[in-house]
């Protein structure tokens, strides 16, 4: 079965208190779902049109617990702690198989 991984990158932050707030929330909740961090805030080389901005990168056993985990009470509830000065994009990958 293929891993799922969760996928953030922030082109920009302007709330970094909240964005703790929010990180104090969704961190357990990950965890809960079965979600591993194997990537946050550490330094980035960007190429082509990428950028150096914070990135997260969380591994699931499935793609299916990282849909779930996504949309678990635990972690809609980390989402509402999410700054509107945050831009984030993020998305649920599947791994190869």
């Amino acid at each position: 079965m293929a891993k799922g991984y969760w996928v953030s990158v922030y082109p920009a932050i302007s709330d970094l208190e909240r964005l703790t707030a929010y990180d104090k929330l969704a961190g357990p909740a990950v965890r809960a779902g079965g979600g591993r961090t194997l990537s946050r805030g550490g330094r980035v080389v960007a190429h082509e049109a990428g950028i150096t901005q914070r990135a997260v990168l969380i591994e699931f056993d499935s793609f299916e617990l990282a849909v779930a985990a996504y949309e678990s009470e635990a972690y809609q509830k980390a989402l509402v702690a999410l700054p509107d000065g945050v831009e984030r994009d993020f998305r649920i990958v599947e791994g190869v198989g």
